[in-house]
């Protein structure tokens, strides 16, 4: 019987790049829009082509089968017409299929002459991400184009597409595995299939129950103790001779969120499959590294534990003591997050004395209020760190906004009965980021909120309805800037 289960990691549509068209392969063609709105809109074969990004017409005749359109030519119209003629063209072909034609597997396009590195990334990140899908079903999968060739004789363009490649199945493999639904993915699941993709590169190291127990990981044992499913600390470690500069990557890996005994509304609940997101975003973005062969030691920590309710689940009110002695007073079983990563960023830092801290989650409902869904929020201690975040992020296609941690809130998180509390007073989103500051021992540090933009209901741009990869490339990219 097959397995209805996606395999993970997904399998990514090939992208090749030829020097010409070749003859008898079905042709996509990609128009900028008017420069103003005095210019007619092209037609072809009676289709009236707008030229805005995203704009994909399908064209009868023995001319090109989809035209799309590019916008004003900005990166980002290139990315959201790649994914865009994806999703098009695969949709022609499952209606061939349908009406009993023969199944096309390659298509082509020629790329514009003024299409540079920046353009050329974009539009391989549309076309790898666009057409994503991940369903569980007793059905075959539907049909999807195998080959899409690029035509351009720049010599540049090759390099280009490989390393947009490895950034697409990044944000590809963060999505596989935020998607699984939870009856499969147990703390122990996320562990074996974390060491299974890694890759040659790099070592996968997976604690368990006991070895948590003995190292007094107080945080990640008691979010994960409601649960019959034990936790795990995931460890993945990249260590390239020569280099100099060390990166610490933290990933809350809550597999699934009940909220505890202070349990979530069921409205809402069934999406807390992708509460791991920000863990994995982290794996995922080590492999990529490790693939790319950046120049830079990158350790990755992913604490996983399932929040559930049972006799043995923690309580508000417990005093929680996480690994390295700091105790912590619990007021909300559903700020699980913070427990489990504060453990990770305190053995972190004990045990490997990196550099630079980046931790990556879905931690507050605040932070959609403030930000929306498409824009994470991106905290730190160190103004630098900060910036190379932002703009890592700004080159991949992926929105962030720095938020303050203001300091008149800092006290709050001192506790009255422990050394701080889990949830203080305050802004959400701010207090949160204060909380796990406790924990980064002053090094520069930066923590990504990504509950907003780590899921989505709708298509826009790359991102497809489920998890999104939010986070995966930007931390690639932060690794590559650093080194």
């Amino acid at each position: 019987m097959r397995n209805p289960l996606p395999p993970v990691p997904t399998n990514l549509l090939d992208i090749e790049v030829a020097d010409s068209l070749r003859r008898g392969v079905p042709t996509a063609r990609l128009v900028a829009a008017p420069d103003n709105d005095d210019v007619e809109p092209l037609e072809i074969e009676g289709v009236r082509i707008t030229g805005k990004a995203g704009d994909v017409q399908t064209v009868p005749g023995d001319g090109p089968r989809w035209v799309a359109g590019l916008g004003e030519g900005e990166p980002k119209g290139y990315r959201k017409t790649g994914a865009a003629l994806a999703r098009a063209i695969n949709a022609s072909l499952a209606e061939d299929v349908d009406n009993g034609g023969k199944a096309f597997r390659a298509v082509q396009l020629e790329l514009p002459e003024e299409a540079s590195g920046e353009h050329v990334t974009d539009l391989t990140l549309g076309l790898l991400l666009g057409g994503y899908r991940y369903q569980v079903s007793g059905d075959d999968p539907k049909p999807s184009v195998r080959t899409v060739r690029l035509v351009s004789a720049d010599p540049a363009v090759p390099a280009l597409v490989e390393r947009a490649t490895a950034l697409a199945a990044a944000t590809a493999l963060t999505r596989d595995l935020a998607n699984t639904p939870s009856n499969v993915k147990t703390p122990a699941w996320l562990a074996d299939t974390a060491a299974r993709v890694a890759g040659p590169r790099v070592e996968v190291t997976v604690r368990d129950e006991k070895w948590l127990t003995t190292q007094g990981f107080g945080g990640v044992l008691a979010v994960g103790g409601g649960s019959d499913r034990p936790p795990r600390l995931i460890e993945l470690a990249y260590r390239p001779s020569g280099a100099s500069r060390h990166l610490l990557l933290v990933g809350k890996g809550i597999t699934f969120d009940t909220g505890g005994l202070s349990i979530k509304p069921a409205d809402g609940m069934h999406l807390m499959r992708t509460d791991m997101a920000g863990g994995a975003a982290v794996i995922a973005a080590v492999r990529a590294i490790a693939a790319l062969g950046l120049p830079i030691r990158v350790t990755a920590l992913v604490p996983a534990a399932e929040n559930h309710v049972s006799g043995s689940a923690y309580r508000p009110g417990d005093i929680v003591r996480h690994y390295g002695g700091k105790t912590t007073e619990v007021a909300n079983t559903d700020a699980e997050g913070r427990m489990v990563m504060a453990d990770a960023l305190v053995y972190g830092i004990k045990r490997f004395s990196p550099d630079y801290v980046v931790d990556a989650a879905t931690l507050t409902g605040a932070m959609k209020v403030s930000l929306g869904l498409r824009t994470g929020g991106l905290f730190a201690s160190d103004d630098a760190l900060a910036a190379l975040v932002a703009e890592a992020g700004a080159r991949v296609g992926e929105a962030w906004w720095r938020m303050p941690l203001v300091e008149d809130y800092a006290e709050n998180v001192r506790g009255e009965f422990g050394d701080v509390r889990q949830t203080p007073a305050g802004p959400g989103g701010i207090t949160a980021a204060l909380f796990l500051r406790e924990f980064t021992a002053g090094l520069p540090w930066a923590h990504l909120d990504i509950a907003g933009p780590a899921r989505s209901e709708k298509n826009y741009d790359d991102v497809v309805p489920g998890a999104t990869g939010f986070a995966a490339r930007t931390l690639v990219e932060l690794a590559a800037s650093l080194a």
